[in-house]
């Protein structure tokens, strides 16, 4: 299997991960400086490092200290192969540990906001402050820098805040620069990256598209590629990426199992079938997929129908589709990384959709598997795609049948659609809905006594979920203003059959999860 990297990368970043829960976010720091990064184990071998011929390399933070057996450590020579390099926080402690400097157990550990005092602003803390505040987050120190580094910053518990060796090239933080409660880590990161490392910024969308195109028509040739798409960002970028690089030689599959939210099947072929011109098979298996959840009331049961459906479905209609070898689909960095950064099996298991069968005997072609969300999302503008499917919230391949607490039935589903679009379109008019991960509704399995006119009511209760996260392992529960709250209980309760109360849901991930089941 091809491995779709980017091809004529001329500017590459690569981080050694040393187990830091912010590895990740380094990352997409990098790539939103327009560089493209990657991240690879701790141990890779120097030459293999040199063989890549990276512009640059940061050593990322991580939770042990140098002084433990076992503790994750690169190969010394790295510091020697002529590259610049930059540690953060564990990082900065290793290379000073590696290099002869003096790591300490800090008296007095520092977590969280920090000030800092700069006391030397030509590298890295180039056009910043002299008084700025960081983010820290450590238990040893760099207590005396290695011999020809010097100190470049301090605060009040860490002597050596930042060290640098610039005949070198080698530079050290014990502050994240990655996060957002350091406000001005970019410009650390960018200095870096530009100053120190002379890089000019190459990696773009267009860029991306430009390498991605050239790397597909030459692993897929003469070949035809089946995809799968769902009305979701990442399956709408690979089939507009492939469909740019290889036209009719593509074939889309749309399964719609009944399980979508208000209109989006007729978004979805219009889309395709309009505005990109690409051979999509519809396939509307509504009926076939609620004649499988009938009387299913556990989540995880009908999670499993419905990804089994949903390979069978595919499978009937991917094995028709005349000289097909190639299967399209939507793997991202993440997925990568975790697999251990190597090669990730020919037939990823989806968690969305429950994996597809290994015995399809289809080459895997994976043009987005380099990408971050947000990156993808801005692929996928540059390529076209409309806005409203750019920028649509994540939703989970079972649909709302895991958005419907109990049976699912198509009253039931028809219900919590009607709902749903209400809080969608309440979201949107407030000028919300881009800084929400999600928000949506769910049907609980409660009905409660009304008033409604004269009459007493015994109806379903609407739940609203809306949470904000950077990357869907934690998420906090939105403060949506009243007033917009308000409206969503209003309408709802005026415009959906059968409901007469609606709740929102105030619990944060961890302990509770993004959706309900």
């Amino acid at each position: 299997m091809a491995e779709n990297k980017p091809s004529s990368i001329e500017e590459l970043v690569l981080i050694l991960d040393f187990g830091a829960q912010y590895t990740q976010l380094i990352a997409r720091r990098v790539r939103e400086c327009s560089v493209y990064c990657e991240i690879a184990p701790f141990d890779t071998p120097v030459s293999e490092i040199v063989a890549r011929a990276p512009k640059g390399i940061i050593l990322s933070g991580g939770p042990s200290s140098v002084y433990e057996d076992g503790a994750p450590r690169c190969d010394s020579a790295i510091y020697d192969c002529g590259v610049p390099i930059l540690g953060i926080c564990y990082g900065t402690q290793l290379m000073a540990f590696q290099l002869g400097g003096k790591v300490t157990p800090g008296n007095q550990k520092e977590f969280g906001r920090t000030d800092l005092e700069v006391v030397d602003d030509s590298g890295l803390f180039a056009g910043l402050d002299r008084n700025l505040v960081c983010w820290m987050s450590h238990g040893d120190l760099v207590e005396t820098p290695p011999p020809g580094f010097t100190i470049t910053a301090r605060t009040t518990s860490t002597p050596v805040a930042t060290m640098e060796n610039r005949s070198r090239k080698l530079f050290g933080v014990q502050f994240h620069p990655e996060v957002v409660h350091t406000p001005w880590g970019a410009q650390v990161l960018r200095n870096f990256l530009y100053r120190e490392c002379g890089l000019k910024g190459l990696w773009t969308a267009a860029s991306f598209i430009d390498s991605a195109v050239s790397e597909i028509r030459k692993q897929v040739g003469d070949g035809r590629v089946v995809c799968g798409v769902s009305g979701g960002v990442d399956s709408a970028c690979v089939a507009a990426l492939i469909h740019k690089a290889i036209g009719d030689q593509l074939t889309c599959i749309f399964v719609n199992h009944g399980l979508l939210r208000l209109n989006e099947a007729d978004q979805v072929r219009e889309t395709f079938e309009d505005h990109f011109k690409i051979k999509l098979v519809y396939v509307d298996a509504e009926e076939r997929f609620l004649a499988r959840l009938k009387g299913i009331t556990d989540p995880e049961r009908k999670r499993k129908i419905i990804g089994e459906e949903f390979v069978r479905v595919f499978e009937e209609h991917a094995s028709a589709i005349e000289g097909a070898r190639f299967l399209g689909q939507g793997t991202l960095y993440p997925d990568v990384i975790e697999s251990g950064t190597k090669n990730a099996a020919v037939i990823k298991s989806h968690h969305n959709v429950g994996g597809l069968p290994e015995d399809m005997n289809l080459e895997v072609v994976e043009p987005v598997r380099w990408l971050f969300k947000d990156e993808v999302r801005k692929v996928a503008a540059e390529l076209g795609l409309p806005e409203d499917m750019v920028w649509r919230q994540p939703f989970p391949g079972p649909g709302l049948a895991i958005r419907i607490v109990g049976e699912v039935t198509k009253e039931r589903l028809e219900t919590l659609r009607r709902a749903d679009d209400i809080v969608v379109q309440e979201i949107k008019r407030a000028g919300l809905y881009r800084e929400l991960w999600m928000g949506f509704a769910i049907l609980a399995p409660i009905r409660s006594v009304g008033v409604m006119g004269d009459q007493r009511t015994y109806a379903d209760t609407i739940v609203v979920r809306a949470i904000t996260s950077r990357d869907a392992m934690t998420a906090d529960w939105a403060r949506l203003p009243y007033e917009v709250l308000e409206r969503i209980s209003n309408r709802v309760i005026n415009e959906v059959p059968g409901v007469n109360r609606v709740v929102y849901d105030i619990s944060s991930k961890p302990p509770a999860t993004m959706e309900w089941e």
